[in-house]
């Protein structure tokens, strides 16, 4: 591992989602001086970044990775020594009716970042945002980083673009770039339109007598579900080696979105069955049956493991435990 001097500068591209302000919060309290970006900085609200109580912490700009000269300005006026890349649209679903908004977010967006650190300073070290949605249906055998990627939405094929983009860079222009592979991993910061918030409110809605029901698409899926805080260490761990690597991240255990249901709603006494309406209209026009994950070489080469079970995350969510 290499050592960590105080004052280093990083620059955490999507300060706004669920990630930015759990990451930012960790470089803080390791000493770093953290630049964080959205698109338009002065209409944003960072309401993340004001429920980690970290809004005045953090030195906020403008910024679009669609957007070449932006991503270039940015670099040469903060001159960061590691580049935490978190942007672009982040919803498997919203991506099949976004596709082209999905591509170039994602992809367009790794390319100009990476051109960047390329014409700028080439010691910069960059982490990429990947997906475990890349692999497609892993069925019983457990996706490693040896894993063929076999995408199943747009994001998907956005995200395995964009890994292939850093890994090519990393070869052919000797660049510290490396991609975290995470499987879901959800907080009290998911946002609402998320399936997972969705039925943690549902459930609490209901047994305040606010609401009747709620309706889900497919319960069958399985999914490896971790808790968010923990997946930014894993970043974190990635720049820190003494050679850029790529890492699947996940917890190594799979459940269902029925289990994923009933466990919420059994926090509140409730019996999900009772509340809960399947509709096929909220079934995505191809989606990933099984999901699972082999994190083996993370904890490995990282020291990193996920703590939390799927019971902690799911309290975590509903206690809004931050």
């Amino acid at each position: 591992m290499i050592s960590l001097k105080m004052s280093k500068t990083a620059l955490i591209c999507g300060v706004t989602g669920q990630d930015g302000p759990y990451l930012a919060q960790l470089l803080l309290s390791k000493g770093y001086k953290v630049i964080g970006t959205s698109r338009d900085a002065e209409a944003s609200t960072f309401s993340n970044l004001y429920k980690l109580g970290l809004k005045s912490q953090v030195t906020l700009t403008s910024m679009s990775l669609n957007d070449f000269r932006s991503v270039l300005q940015v670099i040469t006026k903060y001159e960061p020594v590691e580049i935490y890349n978190l942007s672009g649209q982040s919803s498997v679903a919203l991506s099949f009716s976004q596709p082209v908004e999905t591509m170039e977010s994602i992809s367009a967006g790794v390319l100009n970042l990476l051109e960047a650190v390329r014409f700028t300073n080439k010691k910069i070290r960059v982490y990429n945002a990947g997906s475990g949605e890349a692999f497609g249906d892993t069925g019983e055998e457990p996706a490693n980083e040896e894993t063929a990627f076999r995408p199943r939405s747009p994001y998907a094929v956005a995200k395995a673009a964009s890994f292939w983009q850093v890994e090519n860079y990393r070869e052919a222009y000797d660049l510290f770039a490396c991609t975290g592979l995470l499987f879901n991993h959800e907080s009290p910061l998911r946002p609402q339109r998320f399936v997972t918030q969705k039925i943690i409110n549902g459930a609490k809605e209901i047994a305040a007598g606010n609401l009747k029901y709620i309706v889900l698409g497919n319960l069958d899926i399985m999914r490896d579900w971790g808790w968010a805080p923990e997946y930014v260490e894993a970043m974190w761990l990635m720049l820190q080696t003494q050679a850029a690597n790529d890492y699947v991240i996940a917890t190594g255990a799979s459940y269902s979105l029925e289990k994923f249901v009933e466990k919420s709603f059994e926090l509140y006494g409730l019996d999900w069955k009772k509340y809960v309406q399947v509709d096929k209209s909220f079934f995505r026009p191809l989606d990933i049956n099984i999901s699972k994950a082999d994190p083996s070489k993370a904890k490995a080469q990282l020291s990193w493991q996920a703590k939390t079970t799927l019971d902690q995350v799911i309290s975590g969510m509903a206690a809004g435990a931050y």
